[in-house]
């Protein structure tokens, strides 16, 4: 990849549609993470096309809209916001013609991306810009074979898409650095907290970071330091508090006191190097397999999927709603 973006085209024919101002977008994939981006979409008065080849994802996707939609509402709704602003096709040519953007979620296989975005250029005007869902696969190889390959990238969710506020933005070989540029802008109009990749990486930042900690984490349950409720309480009840604030580089510039990072990292950074040396490599065998299940199922102490679902949405919207009272009050030093 050539320069931040990642890039070495650009996009062709008219300019990409302010991102400030897009009023129709198509949703392709109407799996869990599809549905909840139509969610996100209508709440800010957006018109939807939503595209799947199975016709009873039309139910699923009504269902989760109207799951979303109370939690939506006590986040802010713009103005035009209707629940019932969306359409649902089998063809993804269908959903796509007229649309201003589109936010592919279909599953996490080249060939089957592939296909799905030569039949998405064939309805899709030259300025319209593709962002892929994806939570590992890398663009350059995605976009290979596109007739305008500079519209492509992905713009990487976190689940679910309707309340966690991140996205990951990151090019291919062949992205246009506009497209990078107007994505950023796109989703910050939508309520999103989006960040740049400045190359490309299996797995992307966030989920990298993530597969680090629960290295450490199945490392711990495999080594019988501790139990998998334990290990799971461990952070969300200590530096998962703090991580919801600031960032781990931010906490540890904090724990440095006066100093900041440089303090911190005289005096902790050593002994960070030597638990870095320390840390597990755990391989998911079919025996360690056994013990994250079994451990998993003592620690849900009887709550369902859905029970735990709920709850965690629950408590993210309140948590979310806390931040953005608490960050307003801040901004305007009261």
């Amino acid at each position: 990849m050539a320069d931040r973006a990642g890039t070495r085209s650009e996009l062709q024919g008219p300019a990409a549609p302010d991102p400030g101002a897009v009023g129709r977008v198509a949703v392709i994939g109407a799996g869990t993470i599809g549905a909840s981006w139509a969610a996100v979409f209508l709440s800010r008065g957006m018109s939807v096309a939503v595209s799947d080849p199975n016709p009873a994802a039309e139910a699923a996707v009504r269902g989760l809209i109207a799951q979303a939609w109370p939690a939506l509402e006590r986040l802010g709704l713009a103005p035009g916001a209707d629940p019932e602003k969306w359409s649902f096709h089998t063809d993804p040519r269908d959903a796509a013609r007229g649309a201003r953007f589109v936010q592919e979620n279909a599953p996490e296989r080249h060939e089957v991306k592939r296909a799905l975005y030569a039949a998405l250029e064939e309805a899709l005007d030259n300025d319209v810009i593709v962002a892929s869902s994806t939570s590992g696969l890398m663009m350059s190889e995605l976009q290979q074979g596109c007739r305008v390959p500079g519209r492509f990238a992905v713009g990487h969710p976190f689940n679910p898409p309707h309340l966690i506020p991140l996205v990951e933005v990151v090019g291919g070989r062949d992205t246009a650095a506009g497209t990078i540029e107007w994505l950023l802008a796109f989703y910050r109009a939508v309520g999103k907290r989006p960040i740049r990749l400045n190359r490309e990486v299996p797995g992307h930042l966030a989920n990298r970071l993530q597969a680090a900690l629960w290295r450490e984490a199945v490392h711990a349950v495999a080594s019988g330091l501790a139990s998998v409720e334990d290990v799971d309480t461990a952070i969300a009840e200590g530096p998962g508090l703090r991580w919801a604030i600031m960032g781990p580089n931010m906490i540890f510039n904090l724990a440095g006191g006066a100093g900041g990072m440089s303090h911190f990292l005289d005096h902790i950074g050593p002994a960070m190097e030597d638990w870095w040396r320390d840390l597990g490599t755990p391989a998911l065998t079919p025996e360690l397999r056994d013990q994250l299940t079994a451990g998993m199922r003592e620690a849900l102490h009887g709550r369902s999927q859905a029970d735990l679902a709920q709850e965690r949405d629950r408590l993210l919207l309140a948590l979310i709603e806390t931040l953005q009272q608490e960050r307003r009050s801040l901004r305007s030093g009261s």
